[in-house]
């Protein structure tokens, strides 16, 4: 382990693991560091699971190369949570919207797939987080507090009840004081979470009272799964429970996370190491919602771009508020190939600070795709062919080198992400405008230019033929002659570098493509 490498990195998941390293400094007992990523199964996971458990494990590798202590991950489903609404995107709504109330694991499963609808959407989880090779340990909720896995950290919180409600009271509203208690009992007539006022019964025994839906007084005990606790305690208790060390949640929370601190001290003093990072928008600006099902899922990104571009717009910025959609692909896709080219050529200390180092934990790729994806949208969008091999044969003019087999594999991957790209976002907008008489006749001036060139003419003599057609007959705006191309050539107001793009297309095409807007 080279200690000299990692102590000055300034990247982000080493600026938090030398958090961790520091909090542990004080526990000479500490054997193994548990990181936690809270889930709640209400809906099926959602792109904001996926940058939570990234971004962390991309702390906890940082953290293993500046501390021999053993690591693992904790990945915590809240599935004893009440179905509060229904997910918007949910096939089911009218089914599920009967078992409000009711424990998310004990709401059936309306697919006839699993034991339950938490146990469907915790399997989805787990599917989703296998599929990125991620190295956790699922941990369920229902069966902690039936287990009694929990039992001990619960007669806590009753024993400090009066000083634990001191801190939750003063944040509610009036209304709803009158009806918290950190105990949610789970009614044994119907099965549902009851949101009711309690009397404290015994403390040394685990015994409180409530009225039920008739108004009769009922006992019970708050351990062995009789009652659940509501979140914010909920979370404390568990911080003390199963040792967590450190955990990140979302801007919203951090309010949640100061109280659930305070709550803490009354349970076994736990408090771990936290980070909040910023949340994810939709188009519109506004906040990415599992209920709602708005933005963009990972499914829909890995659609149109690859995992390594996801992975990187994650990585980027966590403190920062970022809109996710659809546009963010091609640029996501283009800087994670500059940044992967940087790498290669860093030295140890500066690849450090490259996200890409952080992306593949140091196991950098010696392949990436060979041209920019913006560049092959452009190609694509210029010839409005789905032939790859035609694509194919474009690109591989484009490059000054031939293709090792890896690259190759790599752009037919990416050719395939273009296209799906292309004709969603690209093809239904695209409206080629006819040239006017004064543009017909730049046009063919271009033309009869092109003509006498060598065909190995190269890029930068395509485009020094472009502008000055583009001198002679805007001199006062050259940037109006290249949008007028842009216009009459791809349906838009910007594309390719020309001359880049003419070289690729080949001579003979780019007179054909000229002609045909002038006739």
């Amino acid at each position: 382990m080279n200690n000299n490498l990692y102590k000055n990195a300034k990247a982000w998941p080493f600026i938090e693991a030398n958090k961790i390293k520091k909090y542990i400094s004080k526990s000479i007992e500490k054997k193994n560091v548990i990181f936690e990523t809270g889930y709640g199964p209400s809906g099926d996971p959602h792109i904001g699971t996926f940058a939570e458990v990234l971004r962390t494990n991309m702390v906890r590798n940082c953290f293993k190369k500046i501390s021999k202590i053993s690591t693992s991950l904790i990945t915590f489903s809240d599935d004893l949570d009440a179905l509060r609404k229904v997910p918007e995107d949910y096939p089911y709504q009218d089914k599920l919207s009967k078992y409000i109330d009711y424990p998310l694991s004990s709401v059936p499963d309306f697919t006839g797939k699993f034991k339950s609808y938490a146990d469907r959407n915790n399997n989805l989880l787990k599917q989703f987080l296998n599929r990125f090779c991620f190295d956790y340990t699922f941990i369920s909720s229902t069966d902690s507090y039936m287990a009694g896995k929990f039992d001990a950290q619960l007669l806590k919180i009753l024993t400090n009840y009066e000083e634990i409600m001191g801190i939750i009271l003063p944040t509610l509203r009036k209304e709803r004081r009158a009806s918290y208690s950190p105990f949610l009992p789970i009614s044994q007539k119907t099965g549902k979470v009851l949101q009711v006022p309690i009397k404290v019964i015994d403390k040394n025994n685990g015994v409180i009272a409530y009225r039920d839906e008739n108004s009769k007084f009922q006992e019970t005990l708050v351990t062995g799964g009789k009652c659940k606790l509501q979140w914010k305690v909920d979370w404390a208790m568990r911080w003390s429970s199963l040792d967590i060390d450190y955990e990140m949640n979302g801007k919203d929370l951090i309010p949640s996370f100061e109280l659930s601190s305070q709550i803490a001290k009354y349970i076994n003093n736990k408090i771990p190491v936290n980070m909040s990072y910023e949340l994810f928008l939709d188009e519109k600006g506004e906040k990415i919602s599992k209920s709602k099902g708005n933005g963009l899922s990972i499914d829909e990104w890995l659609k149109y771009g690859t995992v390594d571009s996801l992975s990187l717009f994650m990585y980027n910025n966590p403190k920062r508020a970022k809109r996710l959609y659809f546009d963010c692909i091609p640029n996501s896709m283009d800087e994670y190939k500059k940044n992967l080219e940087k790498a290669k050529v860093s030295n140890p200390q500066s690849a450090l600070e490259n996200p890409v180092w952080h992306i593949h934990n140091e196991m950098i790729p010696e392949f990436s795709y060979p041209i920019e994806f913006t560049s092959l949208l452009n190609l694509v969008t210029a010839l409005n062919t789905s032939n790859i091999k035609t694509i194919k044969d474009f690109v591989k003019i484009y490059l000054k080198n031939p293709l090792k087999e890896e690259q190759d594999s790599e752009l037919n991957k990416i050719i395939l992400l273009s296209l799906e790209y292309y004709k969603k976002f690209i093809l239904p907008h695209l409206k080629k405008r006819k040239p006017s008489d004064v543009e017909k006749k730049a046009i063919i001036k271009l033309i009869n230019k092109i003509k006498n060139f060598d065909d190995a003419c190269s890029a930068e003599e395509y485009q020094k033929i472009i502008y000055n057609v583009g001198k002679e007959i805007a001199p006062e705006n050259l940037r109006k002659w290249f949008i007028t191309l842009y216009q009459i050539l791809f349906g838009s107001d910007s594309g390719p570098r020309l001359g880049s793009f003419f070289k690729v297309y080949g001579k003979n095409n780019v007179l054909k493509l000229l002609k045909e807007t002038i006739n």
